[in-house]
Parts: structure tokens; sequence; C-alpha cells
């Protein structure tokens, strides 16, 4: 029953990553750019979108050892050329990703309360039901929280584009360029710190920013 468990939330987190990956290219084709559909990248297909570390390997070791659940696909290109203005329509496209996980959490909570308002199945299959309705609700909300943080090369980096001045956003990127090349320099000792800290910061932001948020939108969704 355990290992059924572990199966299904990678399914689900691997069609959650998809769904938010073809978000960012359906955005940005009525934007103007055709690059994700010309890359065959507008598809369901696990095979087009999958990540081998991001979608699988990862999100296998964090649910093995009990640890928040969070993963990515291969990113949908883009061109930014082919948008009118290049700030705004990245911080649209990427801003796509996380709302289509939320969308997708606010159509289950729906089905929750559907469930809960009309019982039309037995007590133990409406039990299972939910259940699956509120883990894949909770994994879409972490996903949409997890990817709205503003750290390059996450989606909230240039969601934020939509908020700051531009002044204010080439500060930001020229800050995020400073600290990058600072990692390729020192990478080995960047590794051995993010090696012995990933499990705390992972703890911290789940703790303080994606719990609070998951209850938060569980709450307002399915009520529950």
């Amino acid at each position: 029953m355990q290992e059924a468990f572990f199966v299904f939330q990678l399914i689900v987190l691997v069609f959650s990553v998809i769904i938010h990956e073809i978000s960012h290219g359906y955005v940005a084709e009525y934007l103007g750019d055709p690059t994700a559909r010309m890359a065959g990248r507008l598809t369901l297909n696990p095979a087009r979108h999958v990540d081998l570390f991001g979608s699988i390997i990862l999100p296998l070791i964090l649910i093995l050892t009990g640890q928040p659940v969070i993963g990515w696909a291969k990113p949908v290109p883009y061109n930014p050329y082919n948008l009118k203005d290049p700030q705004k329509g990245g911080g649209l496209i990427a801003l796509a990703g996380p709302l289509s996980n939320l969308v997708v959490a606010a159509i289950l909570g729906l089905c929750i309360r559907l469930l809960a308002l009309f019982p039309v199945l037995s007590g133990v299959q409406a039990e299972l039901l939910i259940t699956m309705f509120g883990l894949t609700m909770a994994l879409n909300i972490a996903l949409a929280l997890f990817n709205l943080l503003p750290i390059p090369p996450i989606d909230g980096s240039k969601v934020l584009a939509l908020l700051l001045p531009r002044r204010a956003q080439l500060y930001l990127d020229a800050f995020w360029a400073r600290t990058w090349l600072l990692i390729q320099e020192h990478f080995v000792i960047f590794l051995i710190i993010l090696f012995l800290a990933l499990p705390r910061v992972l703890d911290f932001v789940f703790a303080f920013f994606l719990k609070p948020g998951i209850d938060f939108f569980i709450f307002i969704f399915a009520g529950i």
C-alpha cells in the first residue's frame, strides 16, 4: 500500500510539472512566440518534458526521506525577442506555470466540496477519492508556491518583473549574475555547503512558507 502511495505521488508530480511547463508555452504563443510549439513541447507526452533528476530522482529521494516533495521538468523554451515587451512578457510567461497549478488545485478542491455535498459514493470510496484529490491538490499548491520563490532560475524571479520598476529589475539581475559567477568560481565549496544545508533549508522553507500557504489554499479551495 505504501509503495502504491509513493508511485501515486510521483505520477501526480510528473503530470503537474508537465501542465506547469505547457502553460508557459501556451502563454508564450499567445504573446507571439511559437518557439515552444516548434520545439514540440505543447504536448502531454511525458517523454518530451521529464527531467531525469528533477522529475524522478529528486522527488523519489524526497518522498522516501519524508521531505516536502518538489521537482521540475525540462524548461519550455521561449524567445524574448518575439515578445513586444520582453520584461513584461517574460513575467507573464513565468507566472502562467504557478497559476496553472493553482487552477488544478482549485478544480480538485471543488470536486472535494461536491463529494461532501452529494455523497453518491460509499464511505470508503469517497474517503479514498478525497484523499487522492487532496494529495494532488496539495502537491500542485506546493509546486505553485515553490515556483513563486524569487530566486533564479525559479519562475518567481521573472514574475518580479511584473512588480518591480525596470531599474530595480536591472539591479536585481546584476546581483544574481554576480552571485552565479561566484558560485561557478567556488563550485566545489558551494556543493558542500548545499549538501550540508539543503535539509535545513527545505525544512525552513516548508515550515514558514510552503506549509502555511498550502493550508491557506486548501482551506480556500476545499474548505478543509
